[in-house]
């Protein structure tokens, strides 16, 4: 009784049908997989002889791969079997974290780097999502989803920094490896998903007609310029608790725990505010919270003040759910790979940059790029209120 009660205020009654359970469970696997490196990965750069603005290139690369792989992923979600679409982009990630664990200097992680981007996979598991949710919880499943992300990220981060010091990265990132498989394992047993061809002959004959195309490329701008900002930052928190406070690779992985903690928080609620009040209103409220959390990483040192922040911080992970929510509710379903990608290849071209020219900020002075996104969060968040912005309620 309790662990199903558990068990429900994780997964709200009827809101994922059984494919959808199997996705969360593989993102769970993948998540666990992956957080033992991905949080610390910046600091495991810098042992590789590289500079901040090295490890700002490197996490360039990284969203320009992601970036040039959308589109493609997109045109394959709305052609093919949208399953086997999935399996494929894991299938790519699978060998990733080997590669990693034999490299000995920065720049031979230039081309790993670019395949750790691949998003062949993204459009074609949005879609997939958006498809079997229900039509009155479509926010609430997306978040839902990407919480399976953050659950399994709680603990990951936080072990994988204590291994990493025990047993060495090497070991890291061959446990990472094991999980990569297994996810990949489990989405073999989801139903097949297609568009019929009957369907995009009739509903989607081109995507030039579609009644959606400004609220689509308006959604695009906005969450581009979201993530523009986020981008500059995000791979500097690990950089800043090393360099300006001291913290060893354990606690820097504990405060990344605490962080996807939150997010998994932040997905059920924010979720739920997105389908009874607005996505906006929900993206809304990830701004100012993790605006917010951003400046209580700069002004307090003491480890329990920055763990809050990092628990606040986890809002901010949830725009990316808000974003394919917000343009995935609004595509016809024929289409509907193919507009995701567009929305999420635009944000993503836009962070491209952000992680590079946020390593040259860190270097002269470290402080800066906080500033940056504290004071654009709040701004962000009016423009999402705005007329342009309202969300049709049916």
């Amino acid at each position: 009784m309790i662990l199903s009660a558990v068990w429900s205020r994780v997964l709200p009654f009827g809101t994922l049908n059984r494919d959808l359970k199997l996705i969360f469970v593989s993102n769970l696997i993948g998540a666990l997989g992956d957080g033992l490196y991905a949080y610390i990965l910046p600091t495991y750069i810098r042992t590789l002889q590289a500079s901040s603005t090295d490890v700002g290139s490197l996490f360039s690369i990284f969203t320009l791969g992601t970036a040039l792989t959308i589109i493609p992923g997109g045109f394959l979600a709305d052609r093919f079997d949208r399953k086997k679409v999935m399996i494929l982009g894991w299938i790519i990630w699978v060998p990733v974290p080997l590669i990693f664990s034999v490299a000995t200097h920065w720049a031979q992680l230039i081309p790993v780097m670019g395949l750790y981007g691949f998003f062949i996979a993204g459009p074609a598991t949005s879609a997939y999502v958006v498809t079997f949710a229900r039509k009155d919880r479509v926010t609430l499943t997306y978040t839902l989803m990407s919480s399976s992300w953050w659950l399994g990220y709680i603990f990951s981060p936080a072990l994988g920094g204590y291994l990493s010091t025990l047993i060495g990265m090497r070991w890291v990132f061959f446990l990472a490896f094991i999980f990569y498989a297994l996810a990949t394992s489990v989405l073999f047993l989801i139903k097949s998903q297609r568009v019929e061809k009957a369907q995009m002959s009739q509903t989607d004959p081109s995507i030039s007609n579609s009644p959606h195309v400004e609220k689509i490329v308006l959604l695009s701008l906005f969450f581009a310029t979201v993530f523009f900002f986020l981008s500059l930052v995000r791979p500097l928190v690990v950089q800043l608790f090393e360099d300006s406070y001291g913290l060893e690779r354990f606690h820097i992985g504990v405060l990344g725990s605490i962080t996807f903690l939150g997010s998994a928080f932040f997905s059920i609620r924010l979720g739920k505010v997105g389908d009874k009040s607005g996505k906006m209103v929900a993206a809304t409220i990830a701004l100012l919270v993790g605006g917010f959390s951003f400046g209580l990483f700069i002004y307090f040192r003491n480890f329990y003040a920055l763990a809050f922040a990092s628990f606040l911080n986890g809002a901010s992970y949830m725009l990316w759910s808000l974003m394919g929510a917000s343009v995935g509710s609004i595509t016809p379903e024929a289409s509907r790979g193919r507009w995701i990608s567009v929305s999420q290849m635009s944000v993503t071209l836009a962070a491209s940059i952000a992680p590079y020219i946020g390593g040259i900020m860190y270097e002269s002075s470290s402080f800066t790029p906080f500033y940056i996104i504290i004071g654009v969060s709040p701004l962000l968040s009016l423009i999402a209120l705005t007329k342009p912005f309202k969300e049709e309620r049916r």
